[in-house]
């Protein structure tokens, strides 16, 4: 049955619904969630090319890549609050103008630390439009039609996600690293102009005022928790990354008690505390940060060691793009028939391959059959277990506070995003630094090596590169030093992937409940919200 929109707080009806047009709908939203997806990946194959045109360390290459994931992690469930109040189309809207001016500042920007600037303003565009999307999937859709939906919306998106690396390696080989941040601004037209002519306005939307001191601590919390991840391996920043733990620890503390001494929190404790919620929150932070992490450091492995050109390195990326477009509709077919359990841990099982995979046979002469063999990993990994991750959260909160778990969604893939590839980047500066300095001290010209030689050497492989320019009687002894160094960071970063799946196996073999059970608790849930619809009121945390 198809199912006009709903006016501003009225119930939809129950069975399997969609919105009048729904084909196009959900185009023009999978449109614009395109549009964050594509600027999500894009700089991840031209950090190498950005390390040598500022010279710039590996943190700040870390930054640079992590800096859309932070300004959108950070922001997500304060405009997914206000877009639930004040108009989702609106804030969609306002985010797609707003990431064209971010765009053009992070194509031309003048050093890496306006280009992190210009990442971080980026995700805060897509902080506003992004969640939006998710939630209005889940307002205008329910039953199968939903999931479908959303697996459609999860698969699109990770595909284009994926095929960033791709564009930006086509772009880098013709044009300077900053055009592949202008990339979107075609799709972002075409975006817009769908968007103002097909998604409906005022679907479900609340009339409670926003926690907007909820708002603020939740973009502290999580931007500080991000950049203490970043700056802890960095030489004399100790102290700097202490100081972001503490503001990150404090603002933990503020946004609970806020939360639950709010009349309408921001974030409905007792709804996250649902364990369906929160587990499937959990799971996929770690599915969405596999994907994120394993592009970010496999990009540079493949242009630093392999030597790969940079469309090249973007082309290899394309199984793990075809198998999550391709695997992602019999997830969800999977979910409906074997429920969210059993497709989460399957996905689990390839995700835990590609990463020991990467770690055992990932060398300085891999052949390409090793590389595409992995990413098939992480592609069905990721197309098997992105929507159950998605739809567990939205299946298991009341309608009206779609935003929320949209925004939930949402911080699970950037925040999952965000923290992996921070503690990946962080694993790899310092196994990258900590190789580099055991390698000169066993070389027999240690003495002849200044401590500014050295710290250019540790800083990032594009330092060791640019001294292999300035000293090329040792070039290759400086390149192959530096390849096997970046190896063994590279290394660190793999194993602390195996262990993050392993852990997220762990939590939803344990504690997330199987096919029938988990029908029973949705049921159970939806109706404690029929009968006490208000955002504060107690959901059980069983």
């Amino acid at each position: 049955m198809v199912e006009r929109p709903t006016a501003r707080g009225e119930a939809p009806a129950t069975g399997t619904t969609a919105p009048r047009r729904a084909g196009l709908v959900l185009a023009a939203l999978i449109a614009v969630a395109a549009v964050a997806n594509l600027n999500l990946s894009v700089a991840n194959v031209a950090l190498p090319s950005i390390g040598q045109a500022f010279d710039s360390s590996q943190t700040a290459l870390d930054l640079v890549a992590v800096g859309y994931s932070l300004g959108l992690a950070a922001s997500v469930l304060y405009l997914g609050a206000v877009g639930d109040r004040h108009g989702r189309k609106l804030m969609l809207v306002l985010g797609l103008l707003l990431s064209v001016p971010a765009s053009l500042l992070a194509a031309y920007a003048p050093s890496d630390d306006v280009l992190f600037a210009a990442r971080v303003l980026g995700g805060v565009s897509a902080g506003m439009a992004y969640p939006t999307t998710l939630a209005l999937i889940t307002a205008l859709w329910s039953g199968p039609r939903r999931t479908r939906s959303i697996a459609l919306w999860s698969a699109v998106g990770g595909g284009i996600a994926a095929l960033g690396p791709l564009v930006a390696g086509f772009l880098l080989e013709r044009a300077w690293w900053g055009s592949v941040f202008l990339v979107t601004l075609p799709l972002v037209a075409v975006a817009l102009l769908m968007a103002v002519l097909l998604v409906p306005a005022h679907v479900n939307e609340t009339s409670d005022r926003v926690d907007n001191l909820g708002g603020v601590l939740s973009v502290v919390l999580v931007g500080a928790l991000i950049l203490a991840i970043n700056f802890a391996p960095v030489p004399q920043q100790g102290a700097l990354a202490a100081g972001f733990a503490v503001v990150a620890a404090a603002a933990l503390v503020a946004f609970v008690v806020r939360q639950r001494r709010a009349d309408v929190p921001l974030y409905d404790l007792h709804v996250a505390g649902r364990r369906i919620f929160w587990v499937a929150a959990c799971a996929g932070i770690i599915v969405f940060g596999s994907l994120m992490a394993a592009a970010f450091v496999s990009q540079q492995y493949l242009q630093n060691v392999l030597g790969y050109t940079t469309f090249e390195a973007g082309a290899a990326f394309l199984p793990a793009v075809v198998l999550m477009v391709l695997v992602a509709p019999r997830s969800a077919k999977l979910v409906e028939s074997r429920g969210s359990r059993f497709t989460l841990l399957a996905g689990y099982v390839f995700l835990l391959a590609a990463f020991v995979w990467m770690l055992v046979l990932w060398t300085e002469d891999s052949a390409y059959w090793q590389i595409a063999l992995a990413y098939a990993f992480i592609g069905i990994g990721v197309g098997l277990a992105g929507t159950p991750a998605s739809h567990s959260l939205t299946g298991s909160v009341p309608v009206q506070r779609a935003g929320m778990a949209s925004g939930t969604a949402d911080l699970q893939r950037d925040l999952g995003g965000a923290i992996m590839q921070s503690v990946f980047g962080a694993l790899l500066t310092a196994g990258y630094g900590a190789a580099v300095g055991a390698t000169i001290a066993s070389s027999s010209r240690a003495d002849e090596i200044t401590s500014s030689v050295q710290g250019q050497l540790t800083k990032s492989f594009a330092g060791a590169e640019s001294v292999a320019e300035r000293y090329p009687q040792y070039a290759s002894e400086i390149v192959a030093g530096a390849r096997e160094s970046f190896l063994s960071g590279a290394d660190w970063a793999y194993t602390a992937g195996i262990a993050a799946v392993v852990v997220g196996a762990v939590i939803v073999l344990g504690l997330f409940p199987r096919h029938d059970a988990e029908l029973e608790r949705l049921a159970d849930y939806h109706q404690e919200d029929a009968a006490s619809p208000s955002p504060g009121s107690d959901g059980s945390g069983r």
